[in-house]
């Protein structure tokens, strides 16, 4: 009979092909968002005049947040995170669509660098609304796909603690959840100028 240490919330063997290319197209998603950040900040800081092309309204204007100094928290470009992150998800994404068996400390490192980044974002998100008062596009796209991720690697989890399974059961219900709550304060922040689109 098997025992709580005996069993790994992360179990090397295949993943099911949803799951993993799930994986794969999320990493890629993400990848793309922060490379377009990249150049654009490069583009920033070595063309003198430069406008973003996600710079659309003065609410959804990247080149806001990209000049903001929240966008280098660690001392260099924020996206250069995204870039090296999102390429060891997409990484661990076409081994497990290739069929490979990923060791469990793999997926376990994984989970854990997710979870900063869904972190992480939750930080960009409040500074986004309530320092910066702009909205990035390629941002959002990284907003959306990292707890989406993150959802799709705990579903990796297999232990019978109570927590644990009922975190993986409800995780596509907290996805939504922190969806809704998002979009909500995104709309609430700037009511007044998405009332004057309608």
């Amino acid at each position: 009979m098997k025992t709580d240490s005996d069993v790994s919330i992360y179990p090397a063997r295949q993943v099911a092909p949803w799951p993993a290319w799930s994986l794969l197209i999320g990493g890629v998603i993400g990848w793309v968002a922060s490379l377009a950040l990249t150049i654009e900040k490069f583009n920033l800081l070595t063309e003198p005049g430069y406008i973003p092309s996600c710079s659309l309204n003065p609410i959804v204007s990247c080149g806001s947040v990209i000049a903001s100094s929240q966008a280098a928290v660690f001392g260099f470009p924020n996206p250069i995170i995204g870039v090296v992150g999102f390429s060891v998800v997409v990484t661990v994404g076409v081994q497990a669509v290739a069929g490979a068996v990923v060791p469990r400390w793999i997926w376990s490192g994984l989970w854990l660098g997710v979870a900063c980044g869904v972190g992480f974002v939750c930080w960009l998100i409040f500074q986004a609304l309530y320092r910066i008062n702009a909205l990035c596009p390629y941002c959002m796209v990284v907003w959306a796909v990292t707890p989406a991720l993150l959802a799709v690697v705990t579903g990796r989890w297999e232990s019978p603690r109570l927590l644990v399974a009922w975190v993986t059961q409800w995780r596509w219900t907290m996805l939504v959840v922190f969806y809704a709550v998002v979009t909500t304060l995104v709309f609430v922040r700037f009511q007044d100028y998405w009332l004057t689109l309608v």
